[in-house]
């Protein structure tokens, strides 16, 4: 019988559920359905405000742990409604759930995914693996990203190096070289589509810039980029993880006042874009590599400015998209948190010592019966 698994995912840009149900062997990964289920207005004002300090957190965030479980186990079962498969048919479900403080680097390291797995479970009656991150903090690492296991997984080659490019609300890279004895690399190198939506949503109206087009209508602020890149997560070594609690709106607002400067809105949005090149590509090139693939997926991945923009200043990388391999952009990191419930539900590893800075491999999650 063929093992299927369900993988929900939302990201730091918090626009929707992403669900797929895949199967995993040896010869790589099928599909077999997908669906995004955008997140209402109100969660999402919700989960905004709670990804910072304010009153009566823990209220707001148990209520909105249940609003967010619901939320999943509806993705799921719309997914299987459209995947024309039932619920005997999945092993279990994988769900990242939605990150609301993630501080690897306090004096206490924490992470906090909510999203509550026993709603998921007893909506939809399947076994659930969720809270990923926990176990690889609790062994000493950043707890994130998870998802290069997956990537070495679906797209190492031994023929050529590989950078996996992930443009989501943050950006990481996955480094994947071809000898297979290499360690895998992968770390956040900083913002990309989070606060570039959240500029062009104050601004235009509209959740993301198309393409980039009002971005690449303006002109990069030198002297505002620098401002930028001089925060301190950029100059960290590997491995490091960050998130909404260290690039948000408000950090933009405070750096344009300091600034002195009126910048125009379509020149903060071309240097918000800029900010994710130079960040990704000094990440890149401290990696010793100067040619390879590019492998590009996350929402950003369509962003034909941002595209354009790594093409000018990594010319010697082929810049390619996710889909190339079979998987498009939008569904690989639900894909690869059903790959690790997967992983869990076998007992196996799902961590990458190497890339969280983790003790060693670990199984990752709780399991939450069907």
């Amino acid at each position: 019988m063929t093992e299927l698994f369900i993988g929900l995912m939302s990201g730091t840009s918090m626009d929707g559920v992403d669900a797929v149900v895949a199967e995993f062997g040896k010869a790589g990964m099928r599909l077999h359905g997908t669906h995004s289920e955008p997140i209402p207005a109100a969660i999402r004002h919700g989960l905004i405000e709670l990804s910072q300090p304010g009153p009566n957190e823990i209220d707001h965030m148990g209520e909105l742990d249940i609003a967010v479980g619901r939320l999943f186990a509806q993705a799921a079962l719309k997914l299987l409604d459209k995947s024309g498969l039932t619920a005997e048919a999945i092993w279990g479900i994988g769900s990242h759930g939605q990150t609301i403080r993630h501080r690897p680097n306090a004096n206490s390291p924490f992470t906090l995914q909510i999203g509550d797995p026993n709603t998921i479970a007893e909506t939809t009656g399947l076994t659930v693996v969720a809270d990923f991150r926990r176990r690889d903090m609790a062994a000493g690492g950043q707890g994130a990203p998870l998802v290069p296991a997956f990537h070495q997984y679906m797209f190492h080659s031994k023929e050529q190096d590989r950078i996996i490019v992930n443009l989501g609300g943050i950006a990481n890279i996955t480094v994947l070289r071809r000898d297979a004895d290499a360690s895998v690399y992968g770390f956040d190198t900083g913002p990309a589509n989070g606060l570039m939506d959240a500029w062009h949503q104050r601004h235009r109206g509209q959740p993301f810039d198309e393409d980039g087009r009002w971005a690449a209508c303006g002109q990069t602020d030198h002297a505002l980029l620098a401002r930028l890149l001089a925060h301190p997560y950029f100059a960290l070594p590997a491995p490091k993880s960050t998130g909404r609690e260290d690039f948000h709106l408000d950090w933009l607002l405070g750096l344009l006042n300091e600034h002195g400067q009126q910048v125009a809105t379509v020149d903060v949005q071309a240097t918000l874009l800029e900010l994710t090149v130079q960040s990704l590509a000094a990440a890149i090139r401290a990696q010793g590599l100067h040619e390879g693939e590019l492998i590009l997926c996350g929402g950003g991945a369509f962003n034909l400015a941002l595209r354009q923009r790594l093409h000018d200043v990594l010319p010697g990388f082929q810049l390619r998209s996710s889909a190339d391999f079979g998987l498009a952009p939008t569904w690989v990191e639900a894909s690869a948190f059903a790959w690790l419930a997967c992983r869990t539900l076998q007992g196996l590893s799902g961590n990458l010592p190497s890339v969280t800075g983790a003790r060693g491999p670990r199984i990752l999650g709780g399991v939450y019966p069907g």
